[in-house]
């Protein structure tokens, strides 16, 4: 345990001491709340003044909540799976400075040099994840508060369980890296396109049914839907006035209710998929490193 120990720390003092890494994991979500702000956050504004009748005189912070609300709900649902890529970036530099050649002969059972790895990232990734949470949810207060400690509590295990689900993937496909340019392309790769495959820069319901059928087996868009449902659901429970038809519409366009095989995945299922998501890639991670030299 002393070595997994000293290991976990080294790993975690090798990230942050890596400054041009760390600093790029940190300012990742800095950059995307930016930019969603900048360029969504008049759109998303815009499609909920649509859907709500005027007549229901729906108070400005509502809909500023809302729309702040998804913005979060969008920012956590990339940056928990993206930074953990950036995190787990040791693993690779590790292969390429031959540090990992030393481990190989070092009396360290290599079972613990791998799990290492993994909860070093999870441990930076998570410290990250969680700071970006905290920006937010300050965002939110100065733009239309409406949130329990109950709801940032599911907020926070959203993103841990999501951060989790970042770090075993990233842990499972740069293990099979073995250069920087490889890392690079793959975190580009995944910069780009998980975003879209989760539903958060465009929720699923606006794709075609072929497209949303392929997405309801990824386990990406049922994390995206818990955050969604912790951010967007307790403003929308304070629409009282609102026609539930209506509410209920709001919720499936934006992927807070989400269908498999046209019956909707409750909460609980949802979490259920996420943490079976986890439980099959560590298999996996334990699988392909059991015989390979790290």
């Amino acid at each position: 345990m002393k070595d997994l120990m000293y290991l976990v720390k080294r790993n975690i003092k090798v990230y942050f001491n890596d400054k041009g890494l760390f600093l790029t994991s940190l300012i990742t979500p800095l950059i995307l709340l930016v930019l969603y702000t900048t360029f969504l956050k008049g759109v998303f504004k815009e499609s909920y003044t649509a859907i709500l009748p005027e007549s229901l005189n729906i108070s400005e912070g509502i809909i500023n909540g809302l729309v702040s609300g998804q913005l979060m709900s969008s920012l956590l649902a990339v940056c928990c799976v993206t930074v953990a890529f950036s995190s787990n970036f040791i693993m690779v530099k590790d292969k390429i400075n031959g540090v990992t050649k030393d481990l190989n002969v070092s009396p360290v059972k290599k079972y613990k040099i791998i799990l290492s790895y993994f909860i070093a990232s999870f441990v930076a990734t998570i410290i990250v994840n969680i700071s970006a949470l905290i920006i937010c949810l300050v965002y939110t207060y100065y733009n239309g508060w409406h949130y329990s400690l109950t709801d940032i509590m599911y907020l926070t295990l959203d993103v841990s369980l999501l951060t989790l689900f970042g770090c075993i993937l990233s842990s499972v496909i740069n293990s099979n890296l073995k250069s920087e340019g490889h890392v690079t392309a793959v975190s580009a790769m995944v910069s780009s396109i998980y975003g879209f495959l989760c539903g958060a820069y465009m929720p699923i319901s606006s794709f075609g049914v072929g497209l949303q059928k392929f997405l309801s087996f990824l386990p990406g868009t049922y994390a995206t839907s818990l955050i969604r449902n912790h951010s967007l659901v307790p403003i929308l429970n304070k629409m009282n006035n609102v026609d539930p038809l209506i509410i209920n519409g709001i919720k499936k366009s934006v992927d807070c209710t989400i269908e498999f095989n046209g019956n909707v995945v409750s909460i609980l299922n949802m979490y259920l998929v996420l943490i079976a998501s986890i439980l099959v890639l560590l298999v996996v991670y334990v699988f392909i490193n059991k015989k390979k030299r790290l």
